[in-house]
């Protein structure tokens, strides 16, 4: 039996405390839409989309009326694009890019994600056409996001495709200069990408999928914090035991929403993505988080160890309160997201070097950090094969969204807007890795991969 003030706590959480559905994501799969006409396959993921889709956004606000809690984003995720149009006969993909923006407007969701290549081990003809396309596709689309994935554990680094996605990332870039590079914040580079992601820019429906699923991904950084403010001088043992128990709460409540809208929808339900996704809003930091262990900044010495405790009772609390917490699920770092991170930037106590280490153990990786404009693709390059290693070794999920806006240098503020707020350029170490990134290849699998 529900009591009253488990009902009071959880109103308190989403009135005070940012507590809300991200964002409910509705998986399709587009296998059955591939033709050797692009045009008629094209005509096929246009319809199969609004006919699944058509009431997503409805039922979304039905539930959030009913049930009082806030649903922020509805999405879709589609069978990756380069699977689907290789049986085409386009050369050029980004008309594919734009139907799924036509789709997406059709059904009223923010974003629609799966413009994307699976290349960890190589390129098929279609994941050339399609990374090729990038840059134009994000340049003439509003709601459509890409991801790339560049290697697994299984399979080691795709080196050659990591030297690829430094260049269409700056091309992309430049082709979206005139919205600070709004392009960048839309494609993503993966190492181990799971197929059941309900966050953008990396989601996108893997072909161990149901034919439709619904997945929701849930944050609340500011119920973690205020639930650690009530401990001040517990120690760590007590700290994750607080946010174990937030955590708990949060994923009933994801489940909750996910199970009433797949059935609404007749749709599978899938996952529960327990990420803790900042916003700029006050309170809704992870950065701020990690301060209220007792650290005076993010960033500052033991900043790894404090981002470890939370991620870990992060995922027991979830484990806890439901048997399908997927995706990603831990806490997400990203920069131009999170008050707190920006802060800490600004005041020089957050450089990338420190979030890479970070990311060794938090949910994703170096994520929408802006970097300077004159930053080569060679570093950028180098970036992502530095984090993609950290997930290859780690048997993790790792990513790199960069955004190198054009006439940018250190210290000037790139304004997206909306969920994505604004961020601070951030310095790139500057030496030459030309001859690394050009070896090209692949880097091979570590010994910790065979585990069978």
């Amino acid at each position: 039996m529900i009591r009253a003030d488990e009902i009071l706590e959880t109103i308190e959480m989403i009135d005070r405390e940012n507590l809300d559905i991200r964002t409910i994501t509705m998986g399709i799969s587009l296998r059955d839409c591939a033709s050797e006409s692009g045009e008629r396959s094209r005509q096929k993921i246009y319809d199969k989309i609004t006919r699944l889709a058509g009431n997503l956004v409805k039922t979304a606000e039905d539930i959030q009326t009913e049930y009082g809690i806030p649903i922020i984003n509805k999405r879709i995720s589609v069978t990756p694009i380069a699977l689907i149009a290789e049986s085409s006969d386009d050369s050029n993909y980004a008309k594919w890019a734009r139907t799924l923006d036509k789709a997406a407007a059709e059904t009223g969701v923010d974003f629609i994600g799966g413009f994307s290549a699976l290349v960890h081990k190589g390129y098929s003809s279609g994941d050339k056409k399609l990374i090729e396309s990038i840059p134009e596709a994000l340049s003439t689309t509003e709601k459509v996001c890409s991801s790339v994935n560049i290697g697994t554990t299984r399979a080691g680094l795709n080196m050659d495709a990591v030297a690829q996605m430094g260049k269409i990332i700056k091309e992309t870039a430049e082709l979206t200069k005139d919205r600070g590079a709004l392009g960048c914040a839309k494609l993503v580079v993966f190492c181990n990408a799971p197929e059941d992601n309900p966050f953008m820019a990396g989601a996108f429906h893997g072909v161990g999928e149901p034919e439709s699923v619904i997945n929701v991904g849930i944050s609340g950084p500011g119920v973690v914090q205020s639930a650690i403010k009530k401990v001040p001088d517990g120690d760590f043992g007590v700290v994750a035991e607080v946010i174990k128990k937030s955590a708990f709460k949060i994923t009933r409540i994801g489940e909750l929403v996910a199970r009433e809208a797949s059935k609404r929808l007749d749709t599978k339900f899938g996952i529960v993505d327990l990420s803790l996704a900042p916003t700029p809003a006050i309170g809704d930091s992870v950065a701020h988080i990690l301060e209220e262990m007792g650290l005076e900044k993010c960033g500052a010495p033991g900043t790894t160890a404090a981002l470890a405790l939370l991620n870990d009772a992060v995922k027991k609390g979830g484990a806890m309160a439901s048997s399908y917490v997927g995706g990603l699920s831990g806490s997400f770092i990203p920069v131009s997201e999170d008050a707190g991170m920006i802060d800490a930037v600004k005041c020089g106590s957050l450089t990338i070097e420190k979030l890479e280490a970070m990311t060794c153990v938090c949910s994703v990786g170096l994520d929408m950090i802006c970097i300077p404009g004159k930053t080569t693709a060679e570093s950028i390059s180098g970036i992502i094969a530095d984090e993609a290693a950290i997930g290859m070794v780690n048997h993790k999920t790792t990513a790199v969204r960069v955004i190198p806006a054009p006439g940018t240098d250190i210290g000037d503020i790139v304004e997206f807007g909306g969920l994505l707020g604004s961020g601070p350029v951030m310095n790139v170490n500057n030496y030459n890795n030309c001859f690394f990134i050009n070896r090209g290849g692949r880097i091979p699998a570590p010994i910790n991969s065979m585990r069978n």
